[in-house]
């Protein structure tokens, strides 16, 4: 076993042993408990072994910071880097990815293939594979698993949550020979604080130490956020008075807003939290950063530093943060207020976080904070090595009570649920190299249908709850022993009495005015109306007491039986859910060309390689000849649209877009249609943006506009721009490497990255 210099805990040391012994594991572990360094047990071993180690993550930052910090560590030579846009040292025993990287090299597509790139690969590391979880993301996680080749060793690190050991059942069965590692000891524990803004200069203890809410915290007021006083209030600056008073800091702030992390920073203008020396390092630091990225120069957020505080998110410069990431690390920033994204491994931690809230927007409206998200926030608190202990402040709000935050706090974490989903790239891939049946065999491993008993359990149980409802009201008994079926023909009769008592009434009041008495048919309706009569006298449903509760019994039974079936139904469609919708993308692809025979066709091949929203989209708008005379500059414009997502639909490009790009996205439109109303024959809703807002500042910046006029162009923050631009080259990319594509394409889309990559857009 490798010896680190430091005694490992029983849960590494036991992780170590099974991974010595050839088997993968899962790990389950608090964020900060010390996961990585069975990682790099792996890496060791890799590095003694002479085979390699693939390391993934869920974000592109957090794979640039482990290839930069397993870099320093095990030498530049030996590792290598693989996100959407950068391939470094790809052949490198110890190679960081992303983990939809490596997903793509096991479909063997544009990155070569999957035999030739796992050659000698032992080991797989899938960092933050609670990710699973990701509504969007999630099924990435599973298809990874699932056609990893067996003889790889899994090394699965989990934060906590309810059902690892389900994984790792799950994963024993699709894979290999899989241990289950767990501890719920965290080497800094942590204390939980609540900030009554009523009690500005001190915080708090949430919980007595029998775990129940301090009595001392009071609900916050309702507050009327034009009042004067409301205007003054910085609870913000107050807070972080309180923490430095105490020696609390250094602090994240976690904020569910980008807006809401720039505003606290600014109201922290008047704080200073570092002393002459570390503003000096700060200047030092800072000068040297932006000798390497210059553009940095003048940025509106620099004197904020020499206070001691910064914002961190995806609005902002990916160098700007990385300037932040280091300064924190440092210990010279003293505070961060940073979206939720910053808990997702990025080496920050702190001595405290600071939870502003425990509800946050999402695209469905507010919602309280599930138990995992809560615990990966707080869990960045606590150093190790340097804190004894960890604190974890939430603030008090009008909209959320203390007794919702200590219930929360409280709180079991939450388990792993599949976000497994075919797509249309999964059909085409699965097709190319197995028969139908084998495609079945492989959904069936997903672990949403391992964990199916789970999913099906609340519908399961309606379902036995409605039988059970049916079988109540049907075996209610009649005191005079009639069944449903006599009650129901007793209905039938009165009915029919009602009816003809009717017209009896006016067939005499007619016969009466006519001067006419007993006429054939008035005698006919008497007598069909008396025989009527005496068959519901036999029923003595008129004389029950319980005939109306009966009657009503009835209609809900109706009702019920309607229900049940509809249930029935459901959890039939629920049980298949996977393969049924994979059979329904199937159909789409036989129905457009890209599948005959069971097998993908050319259109089906080129099809399979994209790796995008919506594949097939894309591949229409590329085989249709769309964009075959277009401009690099208007190629690039239209790949733009079609990458940003319609989340600002009501926003309009304040610059005109060029002739041919308008042209191009007006034809794509009818592509889109075409698209959108074969798929909902099939009750499928795959997503097709096209969104041409950043389509004019990205035909400007290609054809030589400065970044700082880009910038003043748009609403939207300078993050959003070079993310968007990011995902333009990310396609543009593919379009060079996909085979069967135009060559006069592929060299467009050559000019065109080219032409956009260039600072800020080429900085990590």
């Amino acid at each position: 076993m490798y010896k680190f210099d430091f005694e490992p805990d029983d849960f590494q040391k036991e992780a170590f042993e099974y991974i010595d012994n050839n088997k993968s594991v899962v790990v389950c572990a608090p964020t900060g408990a010390g996961k990585t360094c069975i990682a790099e047990h792996a890496i060791h071993r890799a590095l003694e072994e002479n085979t390699r180690l693939f390391y993934t993550t869920p974000l592109k930052a957090l794979s640039n910071q482990k290839y930069y910090d397993f870099g320093k560590k095990y030498g530049e030579g030996n590792v290598g880097l693989l996100t959407g846009d950068t391939s470094i040292n790809r052949d490198a025993p110890i190679v960081v990815m992303t983990t939809e990287v490596f997903r793509n090299m096991l479909y063997n597509t544009n990155f070569g293939s999957a035999k030739d790139l796992m050659r000698d690969v032992k080991y797989v590391v899938l960092d933050e594979v609670h990710y699973m979880n990701d509504e969007q993301r999630g099924t990435v996680w599973e298809e990874s698993i699932i056609y990893c080749p067996n003889n790889v060793q899994i090394i699965a690190l989990s934060a906590t949550v309810a059902n690892s050991e389900q994984l790792c059942e799950w994963i024993n069965t699709v894979h290999s020979d899989t241990e289950h590692v767990y501890t719920d000891f965290r080497p800094v524990p942590l204390k939980h604080y609540y900030y009554d803004s009523s009690k500005p200069n001190d915080i708090l203890p949430l919980l007595t130490p029998e775990g129940r809410l301090n009595k001392r915290i009071k609900p916050e007021k309702k507050i009327n956020f034009h009042s004067r006083s409301a205007k003054r209030q910085n609870n913000i600056k107050d807070l972080i008075e309180v923490l430095h008073r105490k020696n609390m800091l250094p602090a994240i702030f976690f904020t569910f807003s980008r807006k809401k992390c720039d505003e606290n920073m600014e109201k922290c203008s008047e704080i200073n939290l570092i002393t002459k020396e570390e503003s000096k390092q700060i200047q030092e630091e800072t000068e040297i950063f932006i000798k390497e990225y210059p553009y940095l120069e003048n940025n509106k957020n620099i004197k904020y530093l020499y206070n001691g505080v910064a914002s961190h998110h995806a609005g902002l410069l990916p160098a700007w943060k990385l300037l932040v990431e280091r300064l924190f690390q440092k210990g010279l920033i003293k505070v961060v207020f940073a979206t939720e994204t910053l808990a997702a491994g990025i080496n920050m931690p702190a001595r405290t976080t600071v939870i502003t809230a425990i509800s946050k927007r999402t695209d469905s409206g507010h919602r309280k904070l599930t138990a995992n998200e809560f615990l990966q926030m707080s869990g960045r608190a606590g150093r190790r090595g340097m804190d004894e202990i960890g604190y974890v402040v939430v603030m008090g709000t009008q909209f959320q009570s203390p007794e919702e935050v200590a219930d929360l706090v409280r709180s079991k974490s939450n388990p792993l649920e599949s976000q497994f989903s075919p797509g249309y790239s999964m059909v085409l891939n699965l097709l190319q190299n197995l028969e139908l049946e084998q495609a079945k065999e492989l959904i069936l491993k997903s672990f949403g249908y391992f964990s199916s008993n789970d999913r099906l359990k609340p519908i399961v149980m309606q379902q036995i709850n409605l039988e059970q409802t049916l079988a109540k009201l049907k075996n209610e008994k009649c005191p005079f022993g009639l069944t449903n079926e006599d009650f129901m023909e007793f209905n039938k009769l009165k009915e029919q009495y009602i009816v003809y008592r009717k017209l009896t009434k006016t067939l005499q009041k007619q016969a009466k005015q006519k001067g006419q008495k007993d006429t054939p048919e008035v005698i006919e309706y008497e007598q069909k109306t008396r025989e009527i009569r005496e068959a519901l006298n036999k029923y003595k449903c008129e004389i029950c007491r319980g005939y109306k509760k009966h009657i009503k019994n009835l209609e809900i039974i109706k009702r019920f039986e309607k229900r049940y079936k509809e249930s029935c139904k459901n959890v039939e469609k629920q049980k298949d859910i996977y393969w049924n919708k994979f059979l329904a993308h199937k159909e789409v692809l036989e129905r457009m060309g890209y599948i005959e025979n069971g097998v993908p066709t050319n259109k089906g091949l080129l099809c399979s390689m994209i790796r995008a929203e919506n594949e097939l989209f894309i591949s229409e708008i590329i085989q249709s000849g769309t964009v075959d005379e277009l401009e690099p500059y208007e190629l690039a414009s239209v790949i733009c649209a079609i990458v940003t997502e319609d989340l600002r639909a009501d926003v309009y490009p304040n610059q005109p877009i060029s002739k041919n790009t308008r042209k191009a996205l007006n034809k794509i439109k009818e592509i889109r249609k075409k698209i959108a109303i074969i798929q909902r024959d099939y009750d499928i809703n795959t997503e097709m943006y096209m969104n041409s807002y950043y389509s004019p500042l990205i035909e400007q910046w290609i054809q030589g506009c400065k970044w700082e006029d880009i910038a003043k162009q748009a609403e939207s923050s300078e993050g959003d721009i070079v993310r968007i631009f990011k995902r333009t080259i990310d396609l543009l990319r593919q379009l060079t490497i996909i085979p069967n594509i135009n060559e006069s394409i592929k060299e467009k889309a050559k000019a065109a990255i080219i032409a956009i990559q260039k600072e800020p857009i080429d900085s990590d």
